[in-house]
């Protein structure tokens, strides 16, 4: 009978431990994927924000691209070339920046079909012909994006 107690407990320690064993395997697979999820989270959010780390400063840098669009449309009224050429040169260069860090237009044109996705309806007027119903008629303020992410959508006209 000392024998058959003996036994039981040398084999419940044994089934004890690989039972905890397999208990503290367990939480270390799933800690360990956790962490590698964790880590695949914030690379992926971190890659997200270097993308669009500057989009207050250029969001900020839009109404001046745009006084520089209605001030190349004045100058080139004057007639002096000179002039015309020396604001270009300052606003591509401007452009060229912008670009460069990320900074892209979105195309919006007369004729062009609304897509309330990327066009702001700032009004509706009546369409001057049936083909122009539904259509942009004319565009009241660009658009541009960052990172295929629309910091500014294009404020346009629709014809109804």
């Amino acid at each position: 009978m000392l024998e058959s107690e003996n036994k039981e407990t040398n084999e419940n320690p044994q089934n004890n431990l690989e039972e905890e064993l397999a208990k503290e395997k367990d939480k270390f697979l799933r800690l360990f994927a956790e962490f590698e999820n964790y880590k695949k989270r914030t690379s992926k959010e971190r890659m997200e924000l270097f993308k669009t780390a500057g989009q207050d400063i250029l969001s900020a840098m839009l109404p001046i691209v745009d006084d520089f669009d209605r001030a190349l449309v004045e100058i080139s009224k004057s007639g002096d070339e000179n002039l015309v050429k020396g604001v270009e040169l300052i606003y591509n260069k401007l452009m060229n920046t912008l670009k460069s860090k990320g900074l892209e237009k979105v195309e919006a044109a007369s004729g062009d079909a609304f897509d309330s996705e990327i066009h702001e309806a700032i009004t509706q007027i009546p369409a001057p012909s049936d083909e122009l119903k539904g259509k942009i008629i004319d565009v009241v303020e660009k658009g541009y994006k960052l990172a295929d992410r629309i910091i500014r959508y294009p404020k346009v006209v629709v014809g109804q």
